[in-house]
């Protein structure tokens, strides 16, 4: 199975972005669990070109799963995003300093894109290891957003976002059901 976990760097009014962080952390775990799973990590610029620049070739990679982590301040939950929006920020620059001219990322009638992955079980897991979790419609409108937008187009294109693996749902579930998340409150170790 391969599975793709990405994470964005710092942007204007957060200097630290822990989804990096997480990224980072998580792609390093190494449980007995995860011996069959290649994984692997991107951390993204907060910017609209480095998501069209970079998303493309880990999508290259034809995961089974890709997760994007990202951070949204005044939230006070560990929120699981359903759906993207068509819909940019105009008023918040990216690190790059760009803000996109309209409110839509694209044009046509596509208000929203709703994604596959297994949501129930992804809160249920988050709320046995005791994280404070709940399922989110509204992934806003900055770059995260546009991530996820960008990811799920490739469902529409024929690239599954998501793809049961030939193991067991019980397998599954009881490797979900025994994951643990990392530490944040220590740095991430670099290589």
């Amino acid at each position: 199975m391969r599975v793709v976990i990405a994470g964005f760097g710092p942007f204007p009014g957060a200097p630290s972005n822990l989804s990096g962080r997480l990224t980072t952390a998580l792609a390093r775990r190494r449980r007995p669990a995860l011996a069959n799973i290649e994984i692997t990590s991107h951390v993204f610029a907060t910017a609209y070109t480095a998501v069209d620049r970079d998303l493309p070739k880990l999508l290259a990679r034809n995961p089974d799963v890709i997760l994007i982590f990202g951070l949204a301040g005044r939230r006070r939950h560990i929120c699981i995003e359903t759906r993207a929006r068509n819909a940019h920020s105009v008023l918040f620059p990216d690190v790059d300093g760009y803000r996109p001219a309209r409110a839509a990322i694209e044009g046509g009638q596509t208000r929203s894109r709703t994604g596959n992955a297994p949501f129930h079980q992804l809160l249920n897991v988050l709320r046995q290891n005791k994280l404070p979790a709940r399922l989110s419609r509204d992934a806003g409108a900055y770059l995260c957003n546009y991530a996820y937008w960008r990811a799920l187009q490739n469902i529409e294109n024929g690239r599954p976002l998501f793809r049961r693996s030939t193991r067991r749902r019980d397998a599954e579930r009881s490797s979900a059901a025994r994951c643990r998340f990392p530490d944040l409150s220590r740095p991430a170790k670099t290589c």
